[in-house]
């Protein structure tokens, strides 16, 4: 080794000792004849104090150190008279002996600090220095130690690690894949996994019971913020369970990371049927930091000759407590904010409850104080609350105030990222209609079991079939989802049938399935967390790309490797394919 010592351990202990450091100059400060340097590496910092008079070599070598030189260092420990209480080093400085400077740094692009002054485009382009920071390293450490402490977990569950293929075949449902073309079977096309789904379920076919993988998925689809082209999943199936045992067991996987990581001890999880939280926050993944319910308001506006209300499917509001103070001009932002067309509003429609009791809206022409005093009742408010109101399409409308809401909750400072609100959201609907195509297709994926109970709606009323299935949400983030799974094939060929699959189409698409269900498939269920976003809601971050070593920006790019890129002709012919571009 070419050190003793990492540049975060030592401390007033080792006073004395003589040791060996190797790390970067994080910054030098010259005094005249003293010289103090500071060198990390991604244990910490120790300061090396130099006196440059004594040595004529050593002066011209720590003169020319810049930021970012790799050095050796050798000396002894010293007590420092200006001490760091902020750091666990800061009672001891080395005393530099000897100085060999491994290797030379250009002027780095950006400060590699805390706070930097690079922009995010320049950090993605130089990614491997803006890793050397210490909030992005902590961020990928706390991802390490989160996988860790998820092993130890699922293996003292009796869980099995089993690898699954990334070269497999490309299947309609879900989002796009991701294809690789075949050079051997030319014409031919891999697909990379969306999630090992199909694998998992074959695995309990062949008895491994209890199965997890920390594993790499891939979907091409628009990026956002939570969204990466290649991710990661906490991936987990379970024979001979019912829905109860895996609320169960991943229930205390979470509170188990929760407890050794951030030292929180959760108490029992919530549980939300799907309609409940589509009818009061307007959402499959609601926010519970704080309340802000929806409150229907159908039976107390109607009738009054306001036609946005009359004519309106459904009439929801919010109540802002403690928002009466907001000006028209504020409101008014808040009315522009909501007819954005990422949300798509025609308007909002107020009501305050003035400190002074008295009511006044938006719509007093149709509204006298009587009948806005029914508003606040239904509301529950009180002197200055603001009542926000909407009107519309029911579906369309509860979603426009769902981001309301949760815009109201983020100025109010109620989505605090130190707080934790976790919940399962249980019994979603089986099918959804797609408008477009004009069919129904698996609100999960095809191969979640309908309830036993709704399996004869399926014919009659698909819409209304319930689904198996649960979701688990922290912080109105849907951090992982399941189902039970369907394990016969009669039903699974059912399943596809109402999904539009042909008898043909689906022995092409997924006949390994149900050739394998026809040899004792065990009743079996599964998971699967989000891992990149569990990572950033344990580290308060926004994007999960701080928690990924070389993340993609929103463009699918990987701007510090150029990727995509064109491949040379050459290799075009061999895989028999061509662009049209």
């Amino acid at each position: 080794m070419l050190r003793t010592h990492t540049c975060g351990e030592l401390n007033i202990n080792h006073l004395g000792q003589s040791v060996t450091l190797c790390g970067w100059v994080q910054k030098s400060r010259d005094l005249g004849g003293t010289t103090f340097i500071d060198v990390r590496d991604r244990f910490g910092l120790t300061q090396l104090v130099l006196n440059v008079d004594t040595d004529a070599d050593l002066r011209e070598k720590a003169r020319s150190l810049g930021r970012e030189f790799v050095i050796k260092v050798s000396g002894k420990v010293l007590e420092r008279t200006s001490k760091n209480p902020k750091i666990p080093t800061g009672d001891i400085e080395i005393g530099v002996e000897e100085l060999e400077i491994l290797n030379a740094a250009k002027i780095p692009p950006f400060l590699i600090e805390d706070e930097t002054d690079g922009g995010e485009e320049l950090r993605a382009k130089y990614r491997y220095l803006d890793l050397r920071r210490n909030p992005i390293r902590q961020n990928l450490m706390l991802r390490h130690r989160m996988g860790q402490e998820v092993r130890k977990y699922l293996d003292a569950k009796g869980f099995m690690e089993v690898e699954t293929p990334v070269l497999i075949k490309s299947t309609p449902e879900g989002a796009r894949d991701f294809v690789v073309p075949s050079r051997m079977n030319p014409g031919e096309f891999y697909a990379l996994p969306q999630s090992p789904q199909t694998f998992k379920q074959l695995l309990m076919v062949s008895g491994f019971d209890r199965y997890f993988q920390i594993v790499k998925c891939f979907r091409d689809e628009d990026l956002r913020a939570d969204r990466q082209p290649e991710f990661t999943q906490i991936d987990c199936e379970l024979s001979f369970v019912e829905q109860e045992d895996i609320l169960n067991i991943f229930e205390g996987l979470t509170r188990h990371l929760f407890s050794v990581v951030k030292d929180i001890n959760l108490d029992t999880f919530p549980r939300m049927q799907y309609a409940d939280a589509m009818r009061l926050y307007g959402s499959d993944k609601p926010d519970l930091r704080f309340g802000m319910q929806f409150v229907e308001l159908n039976d107390v506006v109607k009738g009054k000759n306001f036609a946005i209300f009359d004519n309106a499917e459904l009439v929801v509001g919010i109540n802002a407590k403690g928002c009466a103070g907001y000006t028209r001009k504020q409101v008014d932002e808040l009315t522009d904010w909501l007819k954005r067309p990422q949300i798509g509003a025609t308007g909002l429609v107020y009501c305050r409850y003035n400190t002074d009791g008295t009511l006044k809206s938006s719509v007093d022409k149709f509204y006298n104080e009587d009948e806005l005093t029914n508003w606040a009742a239904a509301f529950e408010a009180e002197a200055g609350d603001l009542m926000l109101v909407l009107a519309g399409p029911a579906d369309k409308v509860r979603k426009q105030l769902n981001e309301l809401r949760l815009e109201i909750g983020g100025r109010l400072g109620l989505r605090d990222k130190d707080k934790f609100a976790p919940l399962w959201v249980v019994d979603f609907p089986l099918l959804e209609w797609d408008e477009e195509n004009g069919r129904y297709h698996a609100m999960h994926h095809p191969f979640t079991s309908p309830k036993p109970e709704d399996i004869a709606l399926l014919d009659t009323e698909p819409g209304n079939v319930r689904a198996n299935a649960y979701d688990l949400v922290i912080n109105g983030t849907e951090i992982g989802g399941g189902s039970i799974r369907i394990h016969e094939k009669t039903l699974q060929s059912l399943m596809f049938k109402h999904l539009g699959f042909s008898a043909e189409e689906a022995q092409k698409q997924f006949g390994f399935l149900l050739d394998a269900f026809e040899y004792g498939a065990p009743p079996h269920g599964g998971i699967a967390f989000g891992f990149d976003r569990l990572c950033s809601i344990f580290a308060g971050l926004d994007s999960i790309r701080d928690v990924i070593a070389f993340p993609k920006n929103n463009s699918g790019r990987d701007v510090m490797i150029d990727s995509p890129s064109t491949i040379a002709l050459e290799q075009m012919k061999e895989l028999s394919i061509a662009t049209t571009i």
